[in-house]
């Protein structure tokens, strides 16, 4: 901070522009200023991910120094910052021997595998260590990206290398330059010789951005963020490079000078951080192998929390002498292991494209596929988006498709193996008629989806009767997917007021439904009509109106009765809700079908007023709090979610799902992904839960 602050003073009444009006000197005085604020700069922002100056502020004074390099070739050095915009293409890449070899790592499949790497361990040191000591383990992200080798000469980046086949790689050093967040100096601290091993990878906000653009140009989407990142890295023309964007982390130190290196896996991340280089999130020592496969256990379920891809937990024995006695086995160090987490990717064969209508009549395809087990479970079926999504990559019917599954997320289509192909492959064809009714299909301007426009669309009608019953809205028991598709299949339900007219006697004539079912049911559905408003508001299925907009109408209008009355400017007027919203909702309300609905569920007896537990908090007027959104990602130390998300609303503030310039704050706990990094790339407010708890009070 203080070279920037320096830095920047000294830049003071300096003219950055043009090049052409300064002599050699005045530029040579102007470069020698200008090369420690943009490291300084840089390393802010892509290592820290702490912006200090604007991006308009900080290109100006990029462009300043490549206007100088441009005038006087001289004056551009080895170290210089422009070298990240690359330079030009080569023609083929050098072989580099690495001094010491890169190993790949042996792999551990589940707990037992993982107790018997550490049983190996210790029975390695056993001539070493106390009789019962346990050797510390360090437990770390096993990023999925490209194995990278970097040499430092007196603090300078003088080599970029591959792994390769661990003993010899390619020479990318134009290449590596290029990523922002690897050093091309280090500070005068570091040795006179160093090398540095980590990962380059693409984050997913990166690769979806970079997707984005090249399916908008008519372009082939991209497979996945590790090959992409290792294709670019590997073209000839570094320029290329640097438009991609890569990162870089590093795990470990190679050769350096005598009596220099880390005694530990621990000192090792720690002395790479003080030298300028990130490190990988959330590593920890353990003293215990139980409470690293527990660490393990954690992360195969929150991978798909972070903005970036990872395919295991890489485990290391701590001390760097006991690594020394336990050696290499072939390829793979003994004293390290990667427990490899279930793949989340799969090919399999695509056998044909359904498509289903959902509650506001949009009809999504759907993929039928050869059954493939993927991330541990096993998937027949999987999501494709859109017919845009399909077209753009060319999936077809009979095609062998890469399978998808991260977390909890539904399984989806990525895209084609194309290789595989055979020729007798069918090109998609978006329908034209609902799958359901048969009524023609039409797709709103503006929208990528096409929906049924069909009022008396079955599919709709059951898939609103699901959502109504689901858990977030009425929390119907006994009232699922099956259930609710056979009672309008069997004419028991036509409408949402029906639910509450179901006879007993009608549904035990059903197939399935016995005395006990039938009551469980029933008792589902009378101690659904206490439930608070925003909850019905939310069940009847208004496009846009989800959770947390019902509760922003819910606090401003009393009733339903009210909330259809208002005005579009009004509903505009209610902070966090857009145009799109408010002319959903008054469009709702102004069909009499629709209200007529409103009127006979509370003639049904079901709530359609604000209940006491829903009214506004009271709020003065001076609060930090009152109007502001707030989105919450991550784990918090003592709060959970909804505990926060409580306080906050009871303050007058508001929670949403999702970061964009309208967001106030950014509540971050460990582990918070892709909506920390956007909230750091708009500049938005972060708050810890001691910061947030300090607001609040």
């Amino acid at each position: 901070m203080d070279v920037v602050s320096s830095a920047l003073d000294s830049l003071a009444g300096l003219d950055t522009s043009p090049a052409e009006s300064l002599s050699e000197g005045e530029a040579t005085v102007l470069a020698e200023k200008l090369h420690p604020v943009l490291r300084a700069l840089s390393d802010a922002y892509y290592v820290e991910d702490s912006p200090l100056i604007s991006d308009g502020q900080y290109d100006k004074l990029f462009r300043a120094l490549q206007a100088i390099e441009e005038r006087f070739p001289n004056l551009k050095t080895p170290d210089s910052p422009t070298h990240r915009v690359g330079g030009a293409p080569l023609d083929k890449f050098e072989k580099v021997t690495h001094p010491e070899p890169l190993l790949s790592l042996g792999n551990a499949f589940d707990a037992n595998e993982l107790l018997a790497w550490y049983d190996r361990i210790r029975r390695g040191l056993s001539d070493t260590i106390a009789e019962g000591e346990k050797p510390a383990l360090v437990a770390e992200l096993k990023i999925d990206g490209l194995a990278i080798a970097l040499r430092y000469e007196r603090g300078q980046l003088t080599l970029g290398a591959t792994r390769g086949n661990g003993l010899i790689g390619e020479n990318v050093t134009a290449h590596v330059k290029t990523v922002r967040s690897i050093p091309l100096r280090l500070p005068e601290k570091a040795p006179d010789y160093l090398e540095v091993r980590g990962e380059v990878y693409m984050r997913l906000s990166t690769f979806d951005k970079l997707n984005d653009t090249l399916v908008e140009a008519g372009g082939a989407p991209l497979a996945n963020p590790r090959n992409t990142a290792a294709g670019s890295l590997r073209q000839l023309d570094p320029a290329a490079v640097a438009e991609r964007k890569l990162d870089f982390w590093a795990y470990g130190v190679g050769e350096t000078d005598d009596g220099l290196a880390p005694t530990s896996q621990t000192e090792a991340l720690v002395y790479l951080n003080d030298l300028g280089f990130p490190t990988g999130p959330n590593h920890a020592r353990f003293e215990d192998i139980e409470d690293v496969i527990a660490f393990c256990d954690s992360w195969t379920d929150r991978r798909g929390e972070l903005d970036f891809e990872i395919d295991g937990i890489v485990v290391k024995v701590d001390r760097r002498d006991y690594q020394d006695v336990l050696g290499n086995v072939a390829n793979a160090p003994r004293w390290a292991v990667a427990f490899k987490f279930p793949a989340q990717e799969a090919t399999t064969t695509l056998l044909e494209i359904e498509h289903s209508v959902g509650r506001t009549g949009v009809v999504k395809p759907v993929a039928n596929l050869d059954p493939v087990v993927v991330g541990g479970v096993t998937v027949s079926r999987a999501t494709l988006h859109n017919a845009e999504y399909i077209l753009s990559r060319d999936i077809r019917i009979g095609d062998r498709v890469m399978i998808k599954r991260a977390g909890d997320v539904i399984p989806q289509v990525i895209g084609p193996v194309v290789e595989a192909r055979s020729g007798k492959e069918v090109v998609y064809l978006e329908p034209t008629l609902c799958p359901e009714c048969k009524e023609p299909l039409a797709r709103l301007e503006g929208e990528a989806d096409i929906r049924c426009v069909s009022a008396s669309c079955p599919a709709q009608l059951k898939r609103l009767v699901e959502h109504f019953a689901s858990r977030n809205a009425m929390d119907i028991e006994g009232m699922g997917e099956k259930v609710a598709a056979q009672l309008v299949d069997e004419g028991l339900i036509a409408g949402i007021p029906d639910v509450y007219k179901l006879d007993p006697n009608a549904l035990l004539a059903l197939e399935g439904f016995k005395n006990k079912k039938v009551d469980n049911l029933l008792d589902g559905i009378s101690n659904s009509k206490g439930r608070p408003l925003h909850r019905l508001l939310f069940a009847l299925g208004i496009r846009f109106v989800g959770e947390t907009t019902a509760k922003l109408f819910v606090a401003k209008y009393a009733s339903l009765q009210d909330l259809g009355n208002a005005l579009k400017d009004d509903l505009k007027g209610i902070h966090g809700i857009g145009t799109e919203t408010a002319e959903s909702v008054v469009a709702w309300f102004a069909h009499e079908e629709n209200r007529a609905i409103v009127d006979l569920l509370r003639e049904l007896g079901v709530n359609t007023a604000r209940l006491p537990e829903e009214e506004p908090a009271d709020v003065e007027p001076n609060s930090e709090v009152a109007g502001k959104t707030f989105v919450l990602t991550g784990t918090l130390p003592s709060l959970k979610r909804g505990d926060a998300q409580k306080l906050i609303e009871g303050s007058g503030g508001k929670v949403t799902g999702s970061v964009s310039k309208n967001t106030d704050y950014v509540v971050a706990g460990e582990a918070a992904g892709s909506k920390l990094d956007k909230a750091k790339e708009l500049g938005i407010p972060l708050l810890d839960e001691a910061a947030l708890l300090s607001l609040l009070s």
